[in-house]
């Protein structure tokens, strides 16, 4: 760094000298030397300018407080070291976005086979859930060969005998038990006379 300010203040020297010539009478060559100093020395001072423009406005900035309460200050930047995914712009913005029905159908069966338990929870009688199981599995199928790019399917297919009995197990385990038969209260004989039954 010392050797280049070293040449630069050289050359500045030159360019005073040349100038200074210049006022009593220059040839050519020397003329086409002081234009090459004049524009390397605009040029360094152009750069340093733009840097010393960028620093100012940071040391400006941060006491302003504009950096003060960041999105993800002191705290780890979603996704950075996880491998890298082509697709991860489209998952980003339907997640943030809480876009439905939108995107790649590999993307969009992995959110409905996380959802697809509560669903047939919400479900009435066997053959609403073996209705819903079916279509599942048939667009996962669908899906897996469609040959329009995007994301696999990873997706993995339902079984339907086993997801309804998984259905079945939910349901009486959420269902509460039956009440016992109370037994009726006798009442006094002043109970009954009071309230005029017998």
């Amino acid at each position: 760094m010392n050797a280049e300010n070293n040449a630069f203040r050289r050359k500045l020297e030159r360019g005073a000298e040349l100038r200074a010539v210049r006022s009593w009478g220059g040839n050519a060559e020397e003329d086409a030397e002081l234009e090459a100093a004049d524009a390397e020395d605009r040029e360094k001072r152009r750069k340093v300018d733009d840097a010393a423009r960028v620093e100012y406005l940071i040391r400006d900035a941060m006491n302003q407080g504009k950096f003060d309460n960041l999105k993800y200050a002191g705290k780890p930047i979603p996704g950075l070291g996880e491998h890298y995914d082509p697709d991860w712009w489209v998952k980003g913005l339907i997640q943030r976005e809480q876009l439905s029905g939108i995107g790649p159908p590999a993307i969009l069966l992995r959110i409905e086979d996380a959802e697809l338990d509560a669903k047939l929870d919400q479900q009435y009688t066997e053959k609403q859930v073996r209705d819903i199981l079916e279509d599942f599995n048939k667009r996962v199928v669908e899906a897996r060969r469609q040959l329009q790019g995007g994301p696999p399917v990873i997706t993995k297919l339902r079984d339907v005998d086993a997801e309804l009995e998984r259905w079945r197990e939910r349901r009486t385990a959420a269902s509460p038990p039956e009440p016992e038969p109370e037994e009726p209260v006798k009442r006094t004989w002043w109970q009954r006379l009071w309230n005029g039954s017998g």
